[in-house]
């Protein structure tokens, strides 16, 4: 099974708010998932980047592979800045 941290829209229309998630890839972007791992809103400012880094490190030890964009959100959190839109 190869497995993603990615992300999962759960805001309402025209107010994206998203999950970051540990799912199988194979499963719809907001389908099934394992396990949610943090939270991120684009739509503050700054951007609220919260996220369970011991979970994240611990799911990328067991090999699971963060998508582009949630590699940009950990970066972003670890270094203690807000995430840049785009």
């Amino acid at each position: 099974m190869a497995v993603k941290i990615r992300l999962t829209r759960v805001g309402s229309k025209k107010n994206p708010i998203y999950r970051v998630v540990v799912a199988d890839s194979r499963s719809p972007r907001d389908g099934r998932f394992i396990e949610i791992v943090g939270r991120y809103n684009p739509r503050t400012e700054p951007s609220t980047i919260d996220l369970d880094q011991d979970k994240i490190d611990d799911w990328i030890a067991k090999g699971a592979q963060p998508t582009a964009p949630v590699a940009k959100l950990i970066k972003a959190a670890a270094s203690g800045a807000s995430a840049e839109s785009g």
